[in-house]
C-alpha cells in the first residue's frame, strides 16, 4: 500500500496537476529537525534570533540568524550568522559569521534574503541603528554572494539611494518577481519604527544594483505615538501570485481590528498598496509576530505561534483558495514556546522537490528563543 501511494503521487505530480487537485493528498508530516543555533552554547552569542532560509539557484540551502552578542535585547552589538546545506538540509556547514557590527550600541537587524535567479546571486538586506540608540541615523545595508553563499560582499550602505530613514526590512524573503508587470525586478518589504510605522517596500530593477522606495502603507497615526488597537503594521512576509500580483501578510502590530493577521495586495509590482486591497485574515489568530507564508505549487502555506496572546504553537495551515479560506485542518510543529518563523522549497519541477517544504523558526521549552530550529516537512507523509 505504501508503494502504491508512492506511485500515485509521483503520477498526479508528474501529470502537473496544482493546486486544489493536490490539496487532496496535502497531509503535512515532520519529515525531520535538527537545531541549527543554541543560544549561549555557540559562538560566543548570548541569544540567536531571526531566523531566514532560502533555496539558492545551485540548489543549496542557506540559513541565517541574528547572533546577539551580549543579550537577548533587540540593540546591541550582533553578527549575522549562516549556515549552509548542499543536500537540503540532512547536513550543514558549520556556522559562519559574514557581518560583524563590532561593539556597537544599537547594532544590525537582520531583514530580508532575496534570491536573483536571472543572474545566480543571493541577497541579504538589513539595518544598523534602526532603534536610534545612543547613534544616529539609523541605514539599510546589504550583503550580496555571487558563488552560492560561500564568500559575501563588504556591506554596501543603500541610504545614498534610498534615503535616512529606519527601515527594517521582513524578516524572512524578498521575491524576484517571475510574472508581469515588472518581470524580474526584487521586491524587499519591511517596516519603520514604532512611532513611523507602516508596511515600506524598496524595489531594483538592475539586479539590487540600484534600489529605489516603493509603496508604503503607513500606521494610523502616523509618526506619533501609539495606543492600543491603533492601526500599526510592521513585519511582513511578501509573495507573489500567478497573476503577477505581490500578496504581504503582516504582523498586526497593536490588535487593530483583531488579533489576527493583515493582509495587503499590490498589482503594480510593489509601486503601490490600495487601502481597498486590504482585509484581516480572520482564520489566522496572532498574537503580534513575523510569520512565514510560501506559495508553492497553487498551494498557500503559513506558519506562525497559533495563539490570540502568546508565542506558543508553531502551526502549519495552508490554502487551495490563494488565502481566501484555509482548510480546516492544521499541523501543529512545535506546541511550546515559538517565535518567528521563514519557509522556503526548491521549486525545480521534480516530483521529489514537489514534496517537501522547509521551515525555520524560534523554538524553546520555556522562552522561544533558546534555539533556532530547522524543519523539513513532507507534505503527503502524513497519509
Amino acid at each position: 500500500l505504501a508503494l502504491l501511494w508512492v506511485h500515485m503521487l509521483e503520477s498526479v505530480c508528474s501529470d502537473g496537476f496544482l493546486g486544489s487537485k493536490l490539496s487532496f493528498f496535502i497531509n503535512p508530516l515532520v519529515y525531520e529537525e535538527q537545531l541549527l543555533w543554541v543560544s549561549g552554547a555557540q559562538g560566543q552569542v548570548n541569544t540567536y534570533r531571526i531566523p531566514l532560509l532560502t533555496f539558492t539557484p545551485k540548489g543549496s540551502l542557506l540559513a541565517f540568524a541574528e547572533g546577539r552578542k551580549s543579550s537577548a535585547s533587540d540593540v546591541g552589538a550582533k553578527v549575522i550568522a549562516m549556515r549552509r546545506s548542499t543536500d537540503k538540509g540532512a547536513t550543514w556547514s558549520p556556522t559562519t559569521f559574514i557581518v560583524d557590527d563590532g561593539l556597537q550600541p544599537d547594532g544590525l537587524n537582520l531583514g530580508s534574503v532575496v534570491v536573483d535567479e536571472e543572474v545566480g546571486s543571493v541577497i541579504l538586506i538589513y539595518s544598523i541603528c534602526f532603534h536610534l540608540y545612543l547613534c544616529h541615523p539609523a541605514s539599510t545595508m546589504m550583503v550580496e554572494s555571487i558563488d552560492d553563499g560561500l564568500s559575501w560582499s563588504k556591506p554596501r550602505n543603500l541610504s545614498v539611494q534610498l534615503g535616512v530613514k529606519n527601515f527594517a526590512a521582513g524578516p524572512g524573503f524578498g521575491i524576484q518577481k517571475r510574472y508581469n508587470p515588472a518581470k524580474g525586478r526584487l521586491v524587499v518589504c519591511g517596516h519603520g519604527t514604532i512611532e513611523g510605522d507602516g508596511v515600506f517596500c524598496i524595489l531594483s530593477d538592475d539586479h539590487g544594483l540600484n534600489w529605489y522606495n516603493g509603496a508604503a502603507l503607513k500606521s494610523i497615526p502616523y509618526n506619533q505615538q501609539k495606543r492600543p488597537q491603533d492601526f500599526n503594521p510592521d513585519e511582513c512576509q511578501p509573495f507573489e501570485m500567478t497573476d503577477g500580483s505581490i500578496v504581504i501578510n503582516v504582523r498586526n502590530q497593536n490588535h487593530y481590528h483583531c488579533r489576527c493577521r493583515v493582509v495587503v495586495r499590490s498589482y503594480d509590482g510593489g509601486l503601490s498598496l490600495p487601502l481597498e486591497d486590504l482585509y484581516f485574515d480572520y482564520e489566522l489568530v496572532d498574537s503580534a509576530v513575523a510569520a512565514g507564508a510560501l506559495q508553492k505549487d497553487d498551494v498557500l502555506y503559513f506558519t506562525n505561534p497559533s495563539n490570540d496572546y502568546n508565542r506558543v504553537n508553531l502551526t502549519l495551515r495552508w490554502s487551495v483558495t490563494h488565502g481566501k479560506s484555509w482548510e480546516n485542518k492544521a499541523m501543529q510543529i512545535w506546541a511550546g514556546p515559538s517565535g518567528y518563523s521563514c519557509m522556503t522549497s526548491l521549486n525545480s519541477g521534480s516530483p521529489e522537490d514537489q514534496k517537501y517544504i522547509f521551515v525555520i523558526y524560534e523554538k524553546g521549552h520555556k522562552v522561544y528563543d533558546e534555539t533556532v530550529s530547522f524543519v523539513k516537512i513532507h507534505l503527503y507523509g502524513g497519509r
